[in-house]
């Protein structure tokens, strides 16, 4: 049986870096944030995002996923509403993807809610990717060009690094690239 290896961390953290290493490891990788933007394609969820959200997060009859980025991730409530509409999709498509996966001794889950949403529950073992924040906010600044009050404002309905380890079996410090490997190498080597 395929062992599913959960890969978690806050917003900035490095995952998909971390991903991309197991990735070249000959791992199979599944990124949770990626099928959620294709399940969010789906006309059957944008319908339901439609009726939780309204028509201010459309623009010309589509997704403006920047509006409903800002509307959820400034209300803890509307960002459950949301996950409650978008999660059992991606767990479904996980589900196939794995099935097509059976071949392998382990899978990567990467998501940064592995543990807000549940998705630990399937994990024999979960990873958590942790980095400065001053680090994570500088990258993701880069990245998304988004200011500092908004990656602040994601960091805040996320989990914090400490409540991760304390459901972690691994935990990969992302600070320096080339200590990344290494880790990864080690707890490739230890599963």
């Amino acid at each position: 049986m395929t062992k599913i290896i959960g890969l978690t961390g806050g917003i900035g953290s490095g995952k998909t870096t971390v991903a991309t290493i197991f990735k070249a490891h000959g791992l199979p990788v599944y990124i949770a944030d990626e099928a959620g933007k294709e399940v969010m394609k789906d006309p059957s969820i944008l319908l339901a995002i439609q009726k939780a959200f309204g028509q201010t997060v459309f623009e010309n009859g589509v997704l403006d996923r920047k509006k409903l980025a800002s509307l959820v991730f400034s209300d803890k409530d509307k960002l459950q509403q949301l996950n409650a509409i978008v999660h059992p999709a991606v767990a479904r498509h996980f589900a196939s993807w794995l099935e097509n996966h059976q071949n392998f001794d382990y899978v990567i889950y990467e998501s940064a809610i592995l543990f807000e949403s549940g998705g630990d529950t399937k994990c024999h073992a979960v990873i958590t990717v942790v980095a400065s924040e001053s680090v994570r906010i500088q990258r993701v600044m880069l990245r998304d060009a988004a200011s500092k009050e908004q990656i602040l404002q994601r960091m805040k309905v996320q989990w914090t690094d400490e409540q991760r380890l304390e459901k972690s079996q691994f935990v990969i410090n992302n600070d320096s690239l080339v200590n990344t490997e290494k880790q990864v190498v080690k707890i490739l080597n230890i599963l």
